[in-house]
Formats: structure tokens, sequence, C-alpha cells
């Protein structure tokens, strides 16, 4: 009972040992097949399907290959299960000389564990062609051979097998061999070379074949071997010289091809074993088949290369006569050659000891280098003389026989000449002589004996306003003629005037480069130029320096705005004129007056009018800015008109200013008037200060008109004769509608503006060029020239009066504005020129009618005139004009 129990429990156990390895362990093998050399990526097989598996099972599973080469030459796509190749396989490299190539491959599954062992065969392809181990061979066969005897030849080898092996040989078309293959068991092929024909050494003494190996490819690929069999003759009797040792002179340099000497040997055989055939054997240490020439059949020697006495006086050859039998026979001499010597070697120039480069201060005599002479020639064509060609402050002192001093015999500039080229020429005393030449070449090394120099004495440099600090204003250079360190330059400001440290804070230079750099920035309405001076320094021993004075402009950057003057100049406020409801087209109604700090195109200014939209009854004008009304009022116009002068000036960018004016429209000059009453006055109607100023306008009156009276008497007594005893006069015609009247020694421009109704006539005297001259008018940067030479003085006459006619309407029009709408044009210094023309006009007219328009206008002015000059008093005390009133 025991018993059984062990037995059933031994049972048990077995078979749950049986379980565990059918659950956990499987072991599987099935076999692959592809072709070497395939691309990665190939497909094998699929696993998945093989081992039965879903594929969205396998990478749960833990499926991975695994082998035991040095490459993983399979994977696995984990996506497909298909196992694919993952590298190059190459069957030669894995399974060398073998006919079978496997590789074993395991699949190992985690979960559940089990393992698959399967192999993957390597099928062979054509990849290898068939090659010998030697690319020729040779085979030596006597001329007695017999029909059928055989040769074996080399085997080939093809790293491929099977069918891809070698499988036959083939032998090139002959007429004596032809080729036994041979197929062994072992799958290996041979080939033996057959004799089909007797050989015939006197008809071909060597025959070349070639044999080719083919293998069993799709397309085969082949391999070939030279082969080269020697025909081998049969021989009895040696060759005899007719002198053991022949003696022949050569002069040196003899031409190439010339016959020296022939050999003559001979021989007791007949037909072919007594045929000679010469040659060289031992030459010594020296090789003398490039310096002779032998003729194997004739024995005659010939020159081959160049014979040269200085290199080998003498030569001793060795000949062979050797005959053509089986085996050959030969015969031996000996051949002397004595070389004769001609002058065919120029002298050699050397070297040594040359003392380059030599200090351009150097003392005359200074050893600089050592020449030696040598010819190869013998006698007198190795004798030489050595001189020193051209002019140069070197000489040639004679040490020992042909052992020459090169020395200093000048002084030396290196600026001047860095670098000589010595020529030393050496001339033997050969016939004819010869010569050579050989040039040495001394550097001149540099001390300092130049100081560095400015290009310009002084440098003109130009810097933009605004600059920010840093800025580099101009770099200054120098030329040093020296070298490295002779020419290396440093520089810094000159201490010699009080301005120096007023300077170090304005500019600072680089003592390295020489960059001036600004250490602030500049303002070109404070400073407009300064001055300083810069001395360069080099570094040499003992420093040389120079100075330059350099003057540094500052340029001018648009960086003010415009100004406007008085009385439009309070800022934020608004300025109010008033115009007349019948102001015409062309009315005056304010100027304004602008100045800008800045200078050139940046301060010339421009006025611009911007009016409400729909309000188109003003302009101004651009370079004077004069604001006049474009046409008459209409009932439609506003009574109030706000306007925005804008200021700009040329720059870019461009800067502006803004000036508010608010022009009211009146009804009458008397509303005009009622404008100001609303100021309060006074209780006395009359004070101490109105007597003052009372005084003072009458005083200034009387003045003025006494001297008018007595102006006028004095050109009295000019006579009418005084304006026709010149010559012809003329009147020139401008772009702007000016006139210009001339005589010979006067010159008169009358002007009239574009806007007549508020223009005066103006007559500038002025230099006047000959009667034959053109006379040019420049307005606005076009130029216009007309000149019209009039017959007499009458002509000229009528022309002015016409002129002046012309400009009454404008005169009869200012009549009827307001003496307050004309405040600011009485200030203007065109009142005195009005005055002066119009009395010039009074002094020679002859027309009574224009002498009562002339001083009714001259009354005008006078009055203006005296406002001008009493109106400085009198603003001074009324800031509304209530007394002008």
């Amino acid at each position: 009972r025991g018993r059984n129990q062990d037995l059933s429990v031994f049972y048990i156990l077995g078979l749950l040992f049986t379980l565990l390895c059918l659950c956990d362990w499987s072991v599987a093998q099935t076999s692959y097949t592809i072709s070497e050399e395939v691309d990665k990526g190939t497909a094998v097989g699929n696993l998945a399907k093989y081992l039965n598996f879903n594929v969205q099972q396998l990478e749960s599973m833990g499926l991975h290959i695994t082998s035991g080469y040095s490459k993983p030459y399979f994977d696995i796509n984990h996506e497909t299960g298909v196992l694919f190749v993952s590298d190059r396989i190459d069957r030669e490299e894995l399974c060398p000389n073998t006919v079978k190539c496997s590789l074993n491959v395991e699949a190992i599954l985690s979960n559940p564990r089990s393992l698959h062992r399967f192999e993957v065969i390597i099928n062979d392809i054509n990849d290898n062609a068939p090659y010998f181990r030697e690319e020729t061979t040779t085979v030596d066969m006597y001329e007695s051979s017999y029909i059928g005897e055989r040769h074996p030849l080399p085997i080939a080898h093809d790293a491929d097998v099977g069918p891809n092996s070698v499988r036959t040989y083939k032998l090139s078309p002959n007429d004596y061999f032809s080729l036994d293959i041979q197929n062994t068991g072992d799958q290996r092929v041979s080939a033996e070379l057959v004799l089909q024909k007797p050989l015939d050494r006197e008809k071909q003494d060597v025959i070349e074949l070639t044999l080719t190996a083919i293998d069993g490819g799709k397309p085969p690929k082949t391999g070939t071997l030279r082969i080269q069999v020697n025909v081998l003759d049969v021989n009895d009797n040696s060759p005899v010289f007719s002198k053991s040792l022949y003696k022949v002179q050569v002069v040196e340099n003899v031409n190439i091809g010339t016959a020296l000497l022939t050999l003559t040997a001979t021989d007791l055989d007949d037909g072919v074993n007594g045929e000679l055939i010469y040659s060289f054997t031992e030459t010594g240490h020296l090789n003398t088949d490039d310096m002779f020439s032998l003729n194997d059949n004739t024995g005659e020697i010939t020159v081959k290369g160049n014979v040269d006495y200085e290199e080998n006086q003498a030569f001793e050859i060795r000949v062979q006569a050797r005959d053509k039998g089986t085996p050959p026979r030969s015969a031996h001499c000996k051949v002397l050659f004595e070389v004769v010597d001609i002058n065919d070697n120029a002298p050699e120039i050397s070297v040594s000891s040359l003392m380059s480069p030599v200090k351009e201060d150097a003392e005359i005599g200074t050893a600089v280098a050592m020449v030696t002479i040598t010819d190869k020639d013998g006698g007198k064509n190795g004798q030489t003389n050595c001189k020193l060609t051209g002019s140069m402050p070197f000489k040639l002192k004679s040490n020992y026989k042909n052992y020459y001093s090169l020395l200093v015999d000048g002084p030396l500039d290196r600026e001047t000449v860095s670098q000589y080229n010595v020529s030393i020429t050496a001339v033997d005393e050969g016939t004819p002589s010869l010569s050579s030449t050989s040039i040495i070449t001394v550097q001149v090394s540099d001390v300092n004996d130049n100081p560095p120099r400015f290009l310009i004495p002084h440098i003109n440099t130009y810097v933009k306003e605004n600059s920010p600090t840093g800025t580099i204003i101009h770099a200054l250079t120098t030329l040093d003629l020296d070298l490295n360190e002779n020419a290396k330059t440093t520089y810094h400001l000159i201490n010699n005037s009080p301005l120096t440290t007023q300077l170090a804070s304005m500019v600072n230079i680089n003592s390295e480069t020489g960059d001036i750099v600004s250490l602030q920035s500049f303002n070109y309405e404070q400073l407009k130029t300064f001055q300083f001076k810069v001395q360069a320094t080099d570094s040499g021993v003992p420093p040389l320096s120079s100075n330059v004075t350099v003057n540094v402009f500052i340029l001018d950057e648009n960086d003010n705005s415009p100004s406007v003057l008085a009385p439009y100049s309070e800022h934020g406020s608004v300025n109010s004129e008033t115009i007349p409801y019948s102001a015409e087209a062309g009315y005056f109604v304010a100027k304004i007056r602008a100045v800008d700090a800045d200078s050139g195109y940046n301060a010339l200014l421009s006025y611009h009018l911007s009016e409400p939209k729909g309000n188109n009854l003003f302009r101004i004008g651009t370079s004077t800015g004069e604001i006049r009304t474009k046409r008459r009022m209409s009932d439609n116009d506003l009574k109030t008109h706000p306007l925005v002068v804008l200021v700009s000036d040329n720059g870019e960018p461009s800067l502006s200013a803004t000036v508010s004016i608010e022009v009211v429209v009146v009804e009458s000059a008397a509303d005009i008037h009622t404008q100001f009453r609303h100021v309060p006055l006074k209780e006395e109607t009359f004070s101490d200060l109105n007597l003052y100023l009372l005084i003072a306008i009458v005083s200034v009156s009387v003045i003025f008109l006494l001297s008018l009276i007595t102006l006028i008497a004095v050109r009295c007594h000019r006579t009418d004769s005084s304006f026709s005893r010149y010559s012809a006069p003329m009147i020139t015609t401008h772009p702007d509608g000016s006139w210009s009247y001339s005589k010979a020694t006067q010159q008169y421009d009358v002007c009239f503006s574009s806007d007549t109704l508020k223009s005066d006539v103006v007559v500038f005297p002025a230099p006047f060029p000959p009667v034959d001259a053109e006379l040019i008018s420049i307005n606005g940067g076009d130029t216009f020239t007309r000149t019209q030479t009039l017959p007499n003085k009458e002509k000229v006459r009528t022309l002015v009066l016409r002129m002046l006619l012309l400009n009454d309407f404008a005169l009869l029009q200012k009549k009827q504005n307001t003496f307050i709408s004309e405040k600011r044009d009485f200030r203007s210094v065109d009142n005195i020129l009005h005055t002066l023309v119009l009395i010039k006009i009074l002094l020679h007219s002859k027309h009574s009618w224009l002498r009562l328009f002339t001083e009714s206008m001259l009354c005008q002015y006078l009055t203006k005139l005296s406002l001008f000059i009493l109106y400085p008093v009198l603003s001074s005390f009324f800031k509304h004009g209530t007394l002008l009133q």
C-alpha cells in the first residue's frame, strides 16, 4: 500500500511537470528561404500567421527576435507580424566555403511564455566573379616536346557555390595548344594544357595564351589568366670575341647617336644556335644603359646619353654575346671608355653666412655674406674671376683664391630701397670662356628715422549737432615710412593752450586707432566750430612725432521749431483782427513774422493757412506770411473766421509752429472804431501826457517839412537838360511784372506787386551796365531777360507815367481803408523809400497833373512816416491804439 502511494505521488508530479512544460514552454521550428543581398525591409515570413496569433495581440504578448550573430539580421513588425530583413546579408561572409547557408533565429513570447526556433536559409546569388591567384603563369617547353604532352594549369576560385561557382574554362585561339577540362567529384573543375602541334623556337619562341574561367550564373561572370609559353632550343657551341679588352677615347658632350665601337663575336653552331645576341652585363656602380646603347644583333655601341667628364672620367663595361641555342651559350669581353675634357661647365657661385637683413644705418665695410666660386672643369677651364654688376652700395673683397666677402660700400636707406638684388658674375678662363650669374637678395632692416606724417597739415571734419556721445568724428591716419614698432603710431592731444582742458571734456582720441570720439552732444546754436591739435608719436627708439591741426565744424540739424514774433507770439492765445465787409480781393489782413534758430534750409520758413471747412476766403503768402482776402465778402460768409497759421521750416523732418487768429468782419470803418470803445478812458480828456505827445508830433512834422522844402529848393536849380545828356535810356521787364528804367549812369527798378490793391510804386537806383549789355532779373529761381532801348527821353517819361497811372487805382483803393487796418503797415521802412521815389518823380516831371498826383501821394506817405517815427513811443502808453484813432 505504501508503495502504491509513492507511485501515485510520482505519477502526479510527472503529470504536473508535463502540464507546466506544455503551458509555459513550447518548442517549434520551421524554415524560411531568402536570397543574399536583398534590400533592407524585405519580408521573410508572417510569424503571426505561423504562430496562429491575432495581430492585435502581438504587443501584449511581448514578441521579440533574438539570434546569436554579431548583427541583428532580422526583426519583426509588431503591427503586421511580418519578419523582415534589418541588415545586409552576405552569404560569402556568413558561410564561406559551404554549400548550404542558414541562420538560426529565435522568436520569444513573454505572455504566454514560449520559445519558437526557426531557420532562415540564405540562397546564393551570382555576385562574385571567378579569379586566379596569379595574373600570369609561365610554362617552359622544349621545341622537341611530343604531341599530346600535358601541363596542368592553375585552378580558378569563386566565392559563390553551387551553380554560381566555376563551371568551365576557355582557352584563347592558338595553333599549338588545346584545353582538357576535368570535373572532379567535389564539383571542382580543372584544366590541362595539351600540345597539339610541334614547337619551333626559330618561328616562335614565346607563345601568349589567355585562359578564361566561366561560372554558371545567369548572366555568367568570368576571370582570366595570362599564360606565357617559353619554347626552349638545344645548343652545344659557345660564341668567341675577337678581343678580351677594347679601349676607346670619347670627347665629353659628344652627340647622341655617335658610333663608338663595333664588337665582333663568332659561333661555330649552324642555324639558330649560331645566331648571337649582344647585351651589357655588369656595369659596376654606373648605370651604363642610360649612357650607351648596344645593338644586340650587330654589336655596335653608340652614345645614348650625355657624357660628362666632370661626372665620370672613364667607363668600364662588360658585354655578353649569347647564342640562341638550347640551352643558350655565351661569351664575355671588357670595354673601357676614356672621357676627354672640354670647357663645358660654367663657374658655380655659392653664398654662405648671409647676414640678411642689414640695418639701414650699417657702417661702410660691414660684412654681408661669404661668396665661394667653383668650376668643375680642370686646368684653365676651372680658373675663375668674380665681380659685381650694376651700381649698388656693396663691393666684393677677395679673401683667398676663389673665396670672397660681400661688404657694405655706401649708405643704405630702407625707405628708398628696402631690398637689393646683388648680381655676382663669375667668368672662367676657358676657350671659349663661360660665365654664370647669381643674385643675392639682401633685405634692409628698418631703423626709426622717419616720423609719422599726416597727409595734410590741417584736417577739416564735420559732425552733426545732437550726435550721440561716443560718435566717431574722424579717424586720423598717418603715414610712417618705417616698419613694425617704428611705424606703430599713438595719438594724443597737445597740451599747449588753456582750451585743452575744455577740449578734453568735448572729444577724446583713441591712442591706438586715432579715432576722434565725441564726449558730448554738440549744439550748433551754441558752438559752430572748434579747433585743437593732435600729436602722432611712433614707438621707435628714440620716438619721433608730428602734429596736425583739426578743425571740427558742427553741422546744423533741424532741432529748433519756428518761433513766431510779436504781436502774435503769445502761446495759447487767440489774436483778433478786423476787416471791413467792403474789403476787396487781396485786402491785407495781417502779417505773421517768425524766426528759426537753425540755419540754411532748416531755417527756411513757409506759411500755410488752415480755415474751417467750406470757407475759402483768405490766403497767405508762403514766404511773406501776409494774410490777404481771396475775394469779396458775400452775405453767406460768417462774421467771425477762426484761422490757424502753420509756420513750418524746410528741415528733415520739418518742424512747425501755429498761430491762431480770429478775423472779425465789420460793416464799416466806424464799426471798426467801436471795437475799442469798451476801453475805459480817464476822466481827464486832455492830460499832461497827451500834451507831450502832441508837441512831439508837431516837432517831428515841422522838422521833416523843413528838410523836404530844402531838398526841393536844391533840386530846382537843376535844369532839364541833365535828363537828355546821357545815352539812350533802357527799360527792362521782369517775370514778376516789375520794370527797370535806366540811363547811362543810373537805373531805376519800378516794381508792382501782383496784388494791385495793396501795391506801391518802388524805384530803386542801381548801377547800370553799358548800352549793349543785357539786363537780367532773377526772381524765385527763374531767369527772364528782356531789354528794350528807347530812342529818346520823352518815350521814357511817357512809359513811366503810364506805369504810375496803373498804380493809381491801388492808391485810390487804399484811401477807403481805415487807418487802424494799416496800423502795422507804417512800421515798414518801405514808407521811407516810397517817399523818396515820389520826391524824385516830382522834381523831374513837367506835367501839372502828375505833380498834383504826386503831391497827394507825398502827403500820405509823410503822414505815415511821421507815425512810423512816433509809433514806438505811442505804443508804450496805449495798448489798443486809442490815441492813434
